[in-house]
């Protein structure tokens, strides 16, 4: 009798390490590949690589967007995910003034430093994102795909 009972919690134990693995699967893409390389937590991935996104988002048109949506299937999970911007001074307030001075993409990334800071990411850690974003995005989307994104972050 006790044979029967050990394959019924063998065969439960299976299921749900199953049903988990999988819907770990749906959100391990670019999460895994972030935190894997860069040795982040999930959160911090997540948050990090939403606030990317979300800076990409406001500079592509949104065809161009849709390409890279396409490429990253959690998306709409990665933009709710990144850190609102502080809305008075603090690290926000000093990266917002330099997008005054230096435009550009640099004065873009540079505009990430306040949701990073909130992840608990130094602003160094933009610089290691980005590539790493890049690389994955190009290896699901292609070069092109690769190339829309890299216009707007670099």
């Amino acid at each position: 009798m006790k044979m029967p009972s050990a394959i019924w919690v063998l065969l439960v134990i299976g299921l749900i390490g199953g049903s988990l693995s999988s819907a770990h699967a749906d959100t391990s893409g670019l999460v895994g590949h972030l935190t894997k390389q860069l040795g982040v937590s999930e959160e911090q991935a997540t948050g990090g690589s939403g606030a990317i996104f979300g800076l990409a988002k406001s500079r592509l048109s949104p065809s161009d967007f849709s390409q890279v949506e396409g490429v990253v299937p959690e998306m709409g999970s990665l933009l709710g995910a990144a850190p609102k911007a502080e809305s008075k001074g603090g690290v926000s307030g000093t990266a917002s003034s330099m997008l005054g001075s230096g435009g550009g993409s640099l004065g873009g990334l540079a505009s990430l430093a306040g949701p990073f800071s909130q992840l608990g990411l130094s602003p160094d850690m933009i610089g290691k994102f980005v590539p790493s974003i890049l690389e994955f995005v190009g290896g699901k989307g292609g070069s092109g795909v690769q190339s829309l994104l890299a216009g707007v972050l670099k």
